[in-house]
C-alpha cells in the first residue's frame, strides 16, 4: 500500500510540473482573439456567430407563458421550470432562467469580442462600421430582453477574458437604458439601408423607438420613428397577415429584423418551435406555450365584412378551424386549454425534419413600429394617433377605431398590440410596464410584489461574478 502512496505522489508531482507547463504555451489549433482579427472574412465570421447565438433562445417562455397570454402546457411534469416562470415564483437556482441569462450573455460577450477587436483592424472603413454596427444593434437587443425579464444586470461591455471584466455589479436599469439607446444610435450611425437580413438602419431606429418608449419617453420615440421613415420608406404592411409566419416571410416588406432559420442537416439551424408548440400528433410535438381564453376573448371585433379577425386563426389553433396539410384542429391536442400557437408550424416538407422548419421569429417589424408611433403620438398629446392605428386595424379588416379621447385610445392601442403581436413573445413585457393596476387585473397579485415584477438573477450567475456575492 505504501509503494502505491509514493507511486501516486509521483504521477501527481509530474503533472503539477507538465500542467504548469502545459499553461504556459500558447494554445495549438485554435484561434485566440490576438491571432482571429487578421482579415475581412474572419471579423464577418465573427459576426455571424453574434447571429448564431440567437438560434435557440428561450424568450417565448417570458414573453408568452409568463403573460396572461398562455400556460406552459405540455404534458404533467414536463419541464417544471417553466410552470415556476408561469406561475411567477422560480427561485434562483431555476434551470430556464439559467440557461436564458447564460444564453444571452453569450450574444452580448461575442458582441463584445467583435466592437473591441474589430475597431482595430486595417479593413475597409464602411465595412468596419457595418460590422460595428451589427454587433452593437445585437448587444443592445440582448440588453433590452435582460432589463425586461430581470431588471437590474451587470452592465458587461468587455469581452470576458479578464476578471476585472468578469466580475461586475449590477447597474441601475436606467444606465442599462441608456447604454441600450448609445449602442443603437451609434449602430444606426454605421449600419446601411439593405435589406439582407442583417440588422440595418431601419432596425436599429426602430428598436430605438421601442427602447425609448418603454421608457416613456413619448417624445425621443418618435424622433427615432421619424429616423426610421427616413431610411425605411420600403416598409409596409403585407396583404395577408398569415403570410408572415410562413417560410419567406422574413423576406417580406413588413419584416425589420427576424431570426432567420435553414433547411439543411444542421439541426441547430432550423426554428424548432414547431416541435415546441406543435401538437404530439405532429412528430411527437411538445404541446407547450398553449394560449389561453382571454387572449381568444380579446378578438372581440368583427370585420367589416362579418367574419372573424383573421389574426385569430393565424396565430392559433382552434377547435374545428383548418390546420396545416388539410387537417381540422382538434381542441383535444392541446390538453390544457384546447388551443396551440400556430404561427411557428407549417405544412410537413416531405424528408426534412419537424425541427428544420424555415418559418422566421419577427422580433421587429413594420406593423409594431405602427403601433409604437401611435402609442407615442397618444402619450405625447400629438394629434393623428388613431389614424396611425386604423393602419394596423385596416389590414385586419376592422372598421376605424371609435375611440376619440387618450385614454380610450389608450386601451384601443394596448389591445392592438395584444392581437397584432400575440406570440411574439411581447405580452408579459408590456402588461408590467402599463402598470400596477393593469398587470395586477392581468396576472394577479403576484404580478406586483412590491415593485413591478422581475425575475431573480440566476444563482449561477450569483456564485460565478463575485461583484454579485452578498
Amino acid at each position: 500500500m505504501k509503494s502505491i502512496k509514493i507511486f501516486l505522489l509521483s504521477i501527481i508531482a509530474v503533472l503539477a510540473v507538465s500542467c504548469q507547463s502545459f499553461l504556459d504555451e500558447s494554445l495549438k489549433g485554435s484561434y485566440s482573439s490576438e491571432n482571429y482579427y487578421t482579415s475581412a472574412s474572419k471579423a464577418e465570421m465573427a459576426v455571424n456567430a453574434i447571429y448564431n447565438s440567437l438560434y435557440d433562445n428561450k424568450l417565448w417562455i417570458f414573453g408568452d407563458v409568463a403573460s396572461d397570454d398562455s400556460v406552459k402546457g405540455g404534458d404533467d411534469g414536463d419541464q417544471p421550470q417553466i410552470s415556476e416562470i408561469d406561475n411567477l415564483n422560480p427561485t434562483d437556482d431555476n434551470g430556464t432562467l439559467g440557461s436564458f441569462w447564460q444564453d444571452t450573455y453569450e450574444t452580448i460577450n461575442r458582441a463584445n469580442n467583435v466592437i473591441q477587436n474589430v475597431d482595430g483592424m486595417d479593413i475597409d472603413a464602411a465595412l468596419k462600421a457595418r460590422l460595428i454596427g451589427e454587433a452593437k444593434f445585437l448587444r443592445a437587443y440582448s440588453y433590452f430582453n435582460l432589463v425586461n425579464v430581470f431588471g437590474q444586470v451587470p452592465l458587461k461591455l468587455k469581452p470576458q477574458n479578464e476578471s476585472a471584466n468578469i466580475h461586475i455589479g449590477l447597474s441601475s436599469i436606467g444606465d442599462i437604458y441608456s447604454q441600450i439607446d448609445l449602442d443603437l444610435t451609434e449602430a444606426a450611425d454605421g449600419l446601411g439601408v439593405a435589406r439582407d437580413g442583417r440588422a440595418n438602419k431601419a432596425a436599429a431606429y426602430a428598436l430605438l423607438a421601442k427602447s425609448k418608449l418603454f421608457q416613456e419617453k413619448w417624445d425621443d420615440a418618435l424622433s427615432a420613428i421619424a429616423n426610421f421613415e427616413s431610411v425605411g420608406a420600403a416598409y409596409s404592411l403585407v396583404p395577408n397577415y398569415a403570410d408572415l409566419f410562413k417560410s419567406g416571410g422574413e423576406n417580406s416588406s413588413e419584416a425589420i429584423f427576424a431570426i432567420r432559420y435553414f433547411n439543411n442537416s444542421t439541426a441547430s439551424r432550423g426554428n424548432n418551435l414547431n416541435v415546441w408548440f406543435s401538437p404530439f400528433s405532429e412528430e411527437m410535438g411538445y404541446h407547450f406555450n398553449q394560449p389561453n381564453q382571454s387572449f381568444v376573448d380579446c378578438f372581440d371585433e368583427q370585420t367589416v365584412g362579418g367574419q372573424d379577425d383573421p389574426r385569430l386563426d393565424a396565430s392559433i389553433g382552434r377547435n374545428g378551424k383548418p390546420w396545416f396539410n388539410g387537417t381540422t384542429f382538434d381542441a383535444s391536442w392541446g390538453n390544457v386549454t384546447g388551443y396551440l400557437v400556430k404561427k411557428y408550424d407549417e405544412d410537413k416538407v416531405e424528408g426534412v425534419a419537424k425541427s428544420q422548419s424555415t418559418v422566421p421569429q419577427h422580433r421587429i417589424r413594420y406593423a409594431e413600429v405602427l403601433l409604437i408611433k401611435a402609442e407615442a403620438m397618444n402619450e405625447s398629446g400629438t394629434p393623428g394617433a388613431a389614424a396611425v392605428l386604423d393602419q394596423v386595424r385596416d389590414r385586419a379588416g376592422l372598421a376605424p377605431t371609435s375611440a376619440s379621447t387618450q385614454a380610450a385610445l389608450r386601451d384601443a392601442i394596448r389591445k392592438e398590440r395584444r392581437r397584432e403581436l400575440g406570440f411574439e413573445f411581447h405580452r408579459f413585457f408590456d402588461v408590467m410596464r402599463y402598470g400596477k393596476d393593469y398587470a395586477v387585473a392581468a396576472l394577479g397579485a403576484a404580478a406586483w410584489p412590491s415593485d413591478r415584477y422581475y425575475f431573480p438573477i440566476p444563482q449561477g450567475e450569483k456564485d460565478a461574478n463575485a461583484a454579485l456575492k452578498n
